[in-house]
């Protein structure tokens, strides 16, 4: 079966998971590495493909006519642009044999819009952040007393530390607003944005505790399997950079009801912090996050994992458990790009 992760960038790592999953799984395999431009997952990839730019109308077709070509049988997307996109042509992947690793559409769509998460997430009575949508009305709840400074703001649609700034009063709130929407407009959070420029910035309180990533796991059938808890060490860009996983029976709770509400297929990425209040969701993110890695160094594969389902088979039990007390860190490597070296090739423009 060959594996196809897309908007692959910096991740190298995962190509190598991939490459060693198929190999454990004994049924060979290559895996694909895509994106816009050549970057560092290129070289750990056995094939690369360069692709439109995820909102440009060719490249759905690009991609669904790789897959056909390719013999794909597994996308894996890997950027929160995308994960919408390809979750909803679910249906159009799977008719060219190709199973899209994400959530369903109103899912994906649930998680990459961080307002939308706030309100499922309250709905459920689960613990989140007090949020809101315009200067005035998160002044109003400073106010009356329902909200303090210093409080987060941050584009209501993006990913890691992009645009996000700390207000220490009403000025600095109202300079970060402006601030924010303008670099929304300059950057790919336009796409997103589109039609919302008004409500595109999230303003939240600020929480105080400990701050721990899980990774959700969920068959390709959206049955919730197993949740890995990792304590945070470290951030960098807005990135786990160092972690510990450990044992904790409330956040392992919380795991398996988030796995079950959302029904996705394969990795669900939350930032969840502890505090003297209780447990609160940060932001849900339905593919494989940048904290990974720290599960898969302490025994989790869910790349053979998401192998083995694909085929019709049953993972062994402790590829889906992790050993509590392990502490990893990222590491910075060069990548050389090896001569000869294919690309492939695709002719976009900026619409």
């Amino acid at each position: 079966m060959n594996v196809l992760l897309t908007s692959a960038g910096r991740r190298s790592y995962l190509a190598e998971y991939f490459k060693e999953a198929l190999a454990m799984a004994g049924r060979g395999g290559l895996v694909h590495a895509a994106n816009s431009q050549p970057g560092p997952a290129f070289p750990a990839a056995d094939r690369q493909a360069v692709t439109p730019l995820i909102y440009e109308k060719g490249y759905l077709p690009f991609l669904l006519d790789y897959c056909r070509r390719e013999d794909i049988g597994m996308v894996v997307p890997l950027f929160d642009i995308d994960v919408p996109v390809l979750a909803a042509s679910r249906q159009a992947f799977e008719a060219a044999g190709t199973t899209v690793v994400t959530a369903g559409p109103a899912e994906a769509a649930l998680c990459n819009d961080k307002w939308k998460t706030f309100l499922r997430l309250k709905e459920e009575g689960i613990g989140v952040p007090a949020s809101w949508l315009s200067e005035e009305d998160a002044l109003e709840a400073v106010r009356k007393g329902q909200a303090a400074f210093p409080l987060m703001v941050k584009p209501r649609w993006g990913m890691g530390s992009l645009s996000v700034y700390r207000a220490e009063d009403e000025e600095e709130l109202g300079v970060f607003v402006r601030k924010i929407r303008r670099e929304i407009r300059e950057s790919y959070l336009k796409y997103e944005a589109a039609g919302h420029m008004d409500r595109c910035v999230l303003i939240q309180e600020t929480l105080r505790g400990q701050e721990y990533g899980l990774d959700i796991v969920n068959d390709l059938r959206g049955r919730f399997r197993a949740v890995s808890v990792k304590r945070k060490l470290a951030m960098r860009s807005g990135e786990t950079d160092a972690a510990e996983t450990v044992r904790h029976s409330g956040l392992e709770q919380l795991g398996e009801r988030l796995g079950r509400l959302l029904g996705h297929r394969g990795n669900l990425d939350a930032d969840v912090f502890e505090t003297d209040q209780g447990l609160f969701v940060l932001e849900l993110n339905a593919r494989f996050g940048g904290g990974y890695p720290f599960s898969h160094a302490a025994g989790m594969h869910l790349p053979y994992a998401l192998v083995k389902w694909a085929m019709g088979e049953e993972p062994e039990p402790e590829y889906l458990t992790v050993r509590p007390g392990v502490r990893a860190y990222k590491d910075i490597r060069i990548c050389r790009w090896p001569e000869g070296t294919q690309t492939g090739n695709a002719n976009h423009e900026e619409k």
